[in-house]
């Protein structure tokens, strides 16, 4: 690992410490994982948009999945 230096606004450190105290994390532990987190959160967002792009591209035929429907049980 690699230490790194940053700016942080005081309140949000204050809201950070309170948070990963109370998890008994350290800083380092809880800013990485935030990151990690934010990290994946974003791969997740391109996905979604990938997605929504590729269904605008080829939408759905309105009778594309009807042979599913037989198939399907409902309770």
């Amino acid at each position: 690992m690699i230490t790194i230096q940053m700016t942080i606004d005081e309140k949000l450190l204050d809201k950070v410490d309170k948070k990963r105290k109370a998890i008994k994390k350290t800083r380092s532990e809880f800013i990485r994982e935030s990151l990690k987190f934010m990290l994946e959160e974003l791969r997740i967002q391109e996905l979604e948009n990938q997605h929504k792009i590729g269904y605008e591209k080829n939408p759905v035929n309105p009778d594309e999945f009807d042979v599913w429907e037989d198939e399907q049980v409902w309770v």
